[in-house]
């Protein structure tokens, strides 16, 4: 069985302590394949690092709603340098973040546009990131459908929403809250997700799923995501990783 965990965050401060150990380690639990996500194009040059180290690393590169406020034409233009990195497989995570609010929601939407126009120029998927936010986002996507490719990280919507975003050719993604006993609404959306759409992430070191919710996560755990949904679809964890495994293959553009 091989598992992708198709988004992470392996530069994190909590891995300062044992990074090299737990990446290594990652094959033997069944660990294929992971997209180290940089959320902040000015400290990209750490997952540029791991990527290189480690084979079966690749990555995504962009500027986080988070960091709208600060993001300048010069970040876009280091984004376009580290996408042409044989390795650097998608642009992001970008989008949109009205719940935090870290920036004031018109410059996110500035750099959120400005960041998919030139995913789409350069052919390559962009990684969604939307909270509290589907009004706004679902309007730009539609305004930019054409030559859309991409992912929704740590989908959080309606079903009606993944609906609409997979007819535009994006593929919905689930971590870790899915496993949580709260989730009904996500575990309903997740039931119903057509196997071509399906992937599946860790986001760790954040949203660690049950069973080891109040640890740090790690990208080992994406199994316990496949293995929820292999539960969900009345079906088993092997089919639940071949098939994300090779979506996440299709859509980054990485050969199996």
């Amino acid at each position: 069985m091989k598992l992708f965990d198709t988004h992470a965050h392996l530069t994190d401060e909590r891995f300062d302590e044992d990074r090299d150990t737990l990446i290594m380690s990652l094959p033997q639990k069944g660990v294929a394949k992971v997209i180290d996500v940089a959320c902040d194009v000015r400290e990209a040059e750490k997952t540029i690092q791991l990527i290189e180290k480690y084979d079966f690393l690749y990555a995504a590169v962009g500027m986080h709603p988070h960091e709208a406020a600060e993001t300048e034409t010069q970040h876009i233009d280091s984004i376009k340098r580290y996408l042409q990195h044989e390795k650097v497989v998608a642009l992001g995570e970008i989008g949109l973040d009205y719940y935090y609010d870290f920036a004031p929601r018109d410059v996110q939407k500035k750099w959120f546009i400005i960041q998919l126009e030139l995913a789409i120029e350069l052919g390559i998927p962009a990684v969604f990131h939307v909270r509290d936010a589907f009004g706004d986002f679902m309007d730009i996507l539609r305004a930019h459908k054409e030559g859309l490719k991409g992912i929704m990280h740590c989908y959080s919507g309606s079903l009606e929403s993944a609906y609409e975003c997979m007819d535009m050719g994006l593929y919905i993604s689930f971590a870790g809250a899915v496993t949580f006993s709260n989730a009904n609404k996500l575990a309903a959306v997740a039931k119903n997700i057509p196997d071509e759409y399906l992937l599946i992430e860790t986001d760790c070191p954040y949203l660690t799923p049950t069973p080891h919710r109040g640890k740090r996560n790690e990208p080992a755990y994406v199994r316990y995501t496949a293995e929820k949904l292999a539960a969900l679809r009345s079906t088993n964890v092997e089919h639940i990783a071949d098939i994300t495994y090779k979506n996440a293959c299709k859509v980054f553009g990485i050969n199996e």
